[in-house]
């Protein structure tokens, strides 16, 4: 029921198109059928069910045609070497982001520091907001000094809301006009459907964004801001006497990745933005939706492994995650 749900609302986004190709079918007078004038209504009602058949197979989504089943509502799979998108799921679902809102707080954080505006050794003193920022944490301790770069750190790895914070005010001291920022960026980015109502990607009414949304933020931050990676790549560092590790349980797991974000809320689920390269083949899957931590990943890695065996075609991919879920059940 699920995936025909999903195959109508495909089906709905390309209705306008289908109804279009309908009328100028209807404006033909007639058609010559063994010699005789039919109208063309009799023979448009006769291929109806073909062309809708067809019409619903050509828009189907890939996980609708695929026997293969992930325990997440979205996800994307986007071949940055070739410019392709070899696997989607639900691309315009509206999902709450959770912190994967603070790649756009690192991408303008970074703006600034490459504009010379903000030092990366800058002192900040933690503000007392900053400090008592709920969620996730740096264990910031208000009035302390934090270097700027040590913030991003935070605001990467343990995925701090008291550092995205403290970052986001050192660009912006104002947070509306912090939050104005960032969903300005986001209609220069192209991403329709999302809206930000914070730094952090803590719960917010009117907070959402998509998986492909997330993808377009996520190639400009890449391609803006490659020096990010250092961040995102770090699996641990210390902060107060305190040793922070990642959010990200596929950095050092699984060949190749190198970032990028975690996320999770009770109303998003639990998201991952994920970055791997190897040889010449880079590849960026953003999952949004898991019903677990551990479908999350798994899905995530699935998808990246068999990426890097299909890389070029999407059917290519859909016969490798296939064959190897049918290996899977005969174990």
């Amino acid at each position: 029921m699920l995936a025909l749900a999903y195959t109508l609302a495909y089906a709905l986004e390309y209705f306008p198109l289908f109804c279009c190709i309908c009328v100028r079918l209807w404006e033909w007078c007639a058609i010559s059928i063994k010699g005789k004038k039919v109208p063309i209504v009799s023979v448009f009602i006769r291929l109806l069910p073909a062309l809708f058949a067809a019409f619903l197979f050509c828009a189907c989504p890939q996980d609708c045609l695929s026997a293969v089943r992930f325990p997440v509502r979205a996800a994307i799979l986007y071949n940055m070497t070739t410019g392709r998108i070899l696997y989607e799921l639900n691309p315009r679902l509206g999902i709450p982001p959770a912190s994967l809102t603070k790649v756009m707080t690192l991408d303008l954080a970074l703006d600034q520091v490459e504009r010379g505006r903000i030092s990366l050794k800058k002192r900040v003193r933690i503000s007392r907001n900053a400090a008592r920022t709920g969620g996730s944490s740096m264990r910031l301790r208000y009035g302390e000094r934090v270097p700027f770069a040590k913030l991003l750190y935070g605001t990467a790895v343990p995925s701090g809301n008291d550092a995205a914070t403290a970052v986001a005010e050192v660009v912006q001291p104002n947070l509306r006009k912090f939050v104005q920022m960032m969903n300005a960026r986001a209609r220069v980015l192209g991403m329709r459907n999302t809206v930000f109502c914070n730094p952090t990607g803590l719960p917010a009414k009117g907070q959402t964004t998509t998986v492909r949304d997330m993808l377009k933020l996520s190639l400009s931050y890449l391609r803006r801001h490659p020096e990010a990676l250092k961040y995102h790549k770090t699996a641990t560092f210390t902060h107060g006497g305190r040793v922070l590790t990642t959010t990200n349980p596929l950095l050092g797991s699984v060949c190749g990745v190198y970032g990028l974000k975690t996320g999770w809320t009770k109303a998003s689920g639990y998201n991952i933005i994920v970055t791997a390269k190897r040889d010449s083949v880079r590849l960026i899957c953003v999952i949004m939706g898991g019903r677990s931590r551990v479908g999350r990943d798994v899905t995530a890695r699935k998808l990246i492994e068999a990426g890097f065996l299909a890389p070029n075609s999407p059917r290519q991919l859909r016969r490798v995650l296939e064959a190897r879920e049918a290996r899977s059940k005969r174990r």
